[in-house]
């Protein structure tokens, strides 16, 4: 049975900072459920995004092909896969203060384009507004994920995302503040630890064990008496 291809509902909001790259983003979101990892087709490029993926439980094919309003940086965007949807924060290419005025390049509306009115800040009040967590969204989206181009030699859970600059996790760079996970050198410091504490011990043989024999003397002093 062959599936019906669709326009995924994309929402998005912004932040904008002429100053911090951080705060320098677009939130959007693809809505797509129950699209396995495997099956998502995902090629972000400065200038646009190309998405395709498979509902399992809808029999829709998802796709979506758009060029931005401005460039994005892929390197330093990020992406994180849920069982309803693809998010995505794309790292603004330009330092600006301004809002970008739509999403897309072209002007006309889009009928499945909306707001995404539980992140969405107004321009003025952005400096009050709290933080997003991000922290559940991996880095480097730059190029493909899936069948896309750059999948090749990719590891994690997404083809295109390299974990490798995803510091704070097993075997990756920037594990030393880790309390417990000091890298590589860490259990030939701990043997280290534990000679310096051997040789802290007292002599059990030597002048630790003489008051041991002292009181045993006295003890049996006083029994004869």
């Amino acid at each position: 049975m062959a599936t019906t291809t669709v326009l995924p509902e994309v929402l998005w909001a912004q932040r904008s900072s002429l100053a911090e790259e951080e705060k320098n983003y677009v939130y959007m979101t693809i809505t797509a459920a129950d699209v396995p990892k495997s099956d998502i087709k995902l090629d972000l490029k400065p200038n646009g995004i190309t998405f395709t993926g498979t509902s399992t439980t809808l029999k829709k094919t998802f796709h979506l092909d758009v060029e931005f309003f401005a460039e994005i940086d892929p390197e330093k965007s990020r992406i994180n896969h849920t069982g309803k949807n693809i998010e995505l924060k794309l790292q603004k290419k330009e330092l600006k203060e301004e809002y970008w005025p739509r999403l897309f390049k072209e002007a006309k509306r889009a009928h499945f384009l909306k707001t995404d009115f539980d992140k969405w800040v107004d321009e003025d009040e952005q400096n009050e507004a709290a933080e997003e967590d991000f922290s559940q969204f991996g880095g480097g989206a730059g190029g493909g994920m899936g069948g896309m181009p750059g999948m090749d030699g990719a590891g994690g859970d997404f083809g295109g995302i390299d974990f490798s600059k995803l510091g704070g996790a097993g075997g990756l760079p920037g594990m030393g503040g880790i309390p417990g996970m000091g890298g590589p050198d860490a259990d030939e410091e701990e043997d280290d630890d534990d000679d310096d504490d051997a040789e802290d011990l007292p002599d059990l043989e030597g002048d630790a064990a003489k008051p041991v024999a002292a009181a045993a003397t006295e003890t049996a002093t006083e029994k004869k008496a």
